[in-house]
């Protein structure tokens, strides 16, 4: 896991650790009525969604044409963002990150299928073959000798 997503990932877990401990945090978080099993199972399906965006977008090979790879690599990474907002519905309290979470639901959905039409109208590069070896004929001259 990169440090960055480390970090991250331990900044939103003291947050809910301390929303679990503290119910004055918890309503001010919106958090309220969250046990320590909810947090535990929010925190491992997060880190799930993430480890799964991530590896989407790691598997979009370059192409050479940056509008398909762009589309490849965001394919995942709006499919990420539609997982996440699925388990802040199953777990969030807060009403207006609720609404925010079904907006990108719908909204990432859009755009992936946006994507997805125009990777389907971008042709693919061609391979490049590489031309064969000679067989039989690397060390050989067809060309005639002259005594």
């Amino acid at each position: 896991m990169p440090r960055t997503l480390k970090m991250r990932h331990a900044a939103s877990l003291a947050l809910l650790l301390a929303a679990a401990v503290s119910p004055t945090l918890a309503q001010q978080s919106g958090a309220a009525g969250i046990t320590s099993t909810d947090i535990k199972l929010f925190v491992s399906e997060m880190d799930r969604a993430m480890a799964r965006m991530h590896e989407g977008m790691a598997a979009a090979k370059p192409t050479g044409n940056p509008d398909r790879d762009f589309a490849a690599m965001m394919i995942p990474h709006h499919q990420g963002a539609i997982d996440m907002a699925e388990i802040q519905l199953r777990f969030g309290k807060d009403e207006r990150l609720r609404r925010l979470a079904q907006g990108i639901i719908v909204e990432q959905r859009q755009e992936i299928a946006v994507m997805q039409r125009i990777l389907g109208e971008t042709p693919a590069p061609k391979p490049t073959a590489a031309p064969a070896p000679a067989q039989g004929h690397a060390n050989h001259s067809h060309m005639e000798k002259k005594p």
